[in-house]
């Protein structure tokens, strides 16, 4: 079993032990839940160190060792190995390449925080050598991509989280959205608007001089070959301390080169919790389970790019941002809930119902459903029973406890990678100008084969992934 045989250095607690009991009040010594002591706390390795990296590392220090960082910035590594033991008081082993990482035998688990270009390659690899794997969303770039994990994961039986966090974290503000439409608070769900913002356009960003500290083809990866570019605005708040018009550090977000904008970077998240809400898992065609309603035409109703695509839905410039910049897209799911993706409005997600509404985001949840709950509060348990169990302050808490028990965890790849394919084909949609039939089943295009053509895409000459 893969647990007994990453945890050998350990004594394997079966089962797990105090889900429900608040992290916040732990030590950095405290061990974690489903290890004995603070000598049996599982080892563990962050790639991709900017932002996100950061912090995923820095809520898991609480109940996991980091043996290793890595990442190809050789100053944001350098200055994440001393922040991370003046943390943890033990220092990690700096890599510029990943690989060192998965080599060593002593790493349980690595946590990945790429750009979204690397997330596959990395995740598959760091799987094949044995560890279990936590990776920021969204998980992959391309359809095709998600197909090569689920086959890897079911092979390997490793333990595998998806970055969601808005399924643990948040106050449990999503998961009672969830139990308010599970007990019928706005009767039969009729449609969801998730608003998600939008990237603004940029300048003409020129060719630039590669930062000295930035291993530039190490970055680029499976993404193909182009030159550097930047301008000297640096971005300030979230994410800052780089060049805010790039081809870069964050600003990569804003090129189908690497990513796929907002709809994959809040819509992985708002999307999610949508296809959460309105239709439970079932034993579908999924190695792990599907939802019941699955999308069946995405629909862009409205977008609009700020550089012009040539027929084949590719653009006809390189040195400026190509995602969407505005959008509206329907999205007709096979219950005959209607799914609308939005840069407008708020925020957040507004469910929409034959009995009443009520919106959700990471900092409220508003509307008359959730004011009647003074005086009809919802069953004991209600939050429990969407979540499948006690609800930890903490993602990675969930990610550990299902190593130990060898269980699904609560971001799985199989209903990821379900909901993804709509940012992904809403993407597609647009990149092509018109409405996209989605056959759920066969995971394909009906009757689109340019569409199809878009569902994976070449790694580049070097950078293939190491199946070995």
């Amino acid at each position: 079993m893969h647990a007994a045989n990453h945890l050998t250095r350990r004594r394997f607690i079966k089962g797990t032990v105090g889900a429900g009991l608040a992290v916040g009040s732990q030590l950095s010594a405290a061990p974690a839940f489903g290890y004995c002591s603070a000598n049996d706390r599982p080892i563990f390795a962050t790639i991709g160190l900017r932002n996100q990296g950061v912090a995923i590392t820095n809520k898991s220090t609480q109940f996991a060792d980091f043996a290793a960082l890595a990442d190809v910035d050789s100053k944001i590594l350098g200055t994440n190995v001393e922040q991370l033991e003046e943390r943890q008081g033990t220092r990690p082993e700096a890599y510029e390449d990943y690989r060192r990482i998965l080599d060593r035998k002593d790493i349980d688990a690595v946590m990945i925080a790429t750009p979204d270009h690397w997330h596959t390659k990395i995740a598959i690899e760091a799987m094949l050598a044995g560890k279990d794997v936590y990776c920021e969303k969204p998980l992959t770039l391309t359809i095709a991509e998600g197909k090569v994990i689920e086959r890897v994961k079911k092979e390997t039986k490793r333990t595998f989280q998806v970055g969601t966090m808005q399924r643990t974290e948040s106050s449990q503000r999503f998961l009672q959205a969830i139990a308010l439409i599970r007990d019928g608070r706005i009767g039969k769900v009729k449609k969801v608007t998730c608003g998600i913002g939008g990237f603004g356009p940029s300048p003409a960003i020129p060719e630039s001089p590669v930062p000295a500290e930035l291993n530039w083809n190490e970055w680029l990866g499976p993404a193909p070959k182009v030159p550097y570019r930047a301008l000297p605005e640096m971005r300030k708040g979230y994410g800052g301390g780089v060049p805010l018009y790039s081809n870069g550090h964050y600003a990569f977000r804003n090129w189908h080169a690497f990513s796929g904008g907002k709809l994959t970077d809040w819509g992985a998240h708002h999307v999610d919790i949508a296809c959460w809400a309105i239709s439970p898992w079932d034993t579908g065609p999924y190695d792990r389970g599907s939802y019941q309603t699955r999308a069946r035409k995405i629909t862009p109703l409205s977008y609009e790019f700020d550089v012009d695509y040539d027929k084949n839905g590719y653009p006809l410039v390189d040195d400026k941002y190509d995602i969407a910049i505005k959008y509206n897209i329907k999205v007709d799911m096979q219950d005959g809930v209607e799914l609308l993706i939005t840069n407008e409005g708020d925020n957040g997600i507004l469910f929409e119902g034959s009995k009443g509404r009520f919106f959700v985001n990471r900092g409220k949840i508003v509307g008359k459903p959730v004011e009647d709950l003074a005086s009809n509060p919802l069953p004991n348990r209600a939050v429990e029973e969407v979540y499948g169990g006690p609800v930890p302050e903490n993602h990675t808490l969930n990610f550990i406890e299902a190593i130990n028990a060898q269980k699904e965890p609560i971001s799985d790849v199989w209903t990821h990678n379900q909901m993804l394919e709509i940012c992904h084909l809403s993407n597609i949609a647009m990149r092509l100008g018109r409405p996209l039939d989605w056959d759920p089943d066969k995971r394909q295009v009906v009757g689109d084969e340019q569409a199809n053509s878009f569902l994976s895409r070449p790694y580049r000459s070097g950078f293939e992934i190491n199946m070995s």
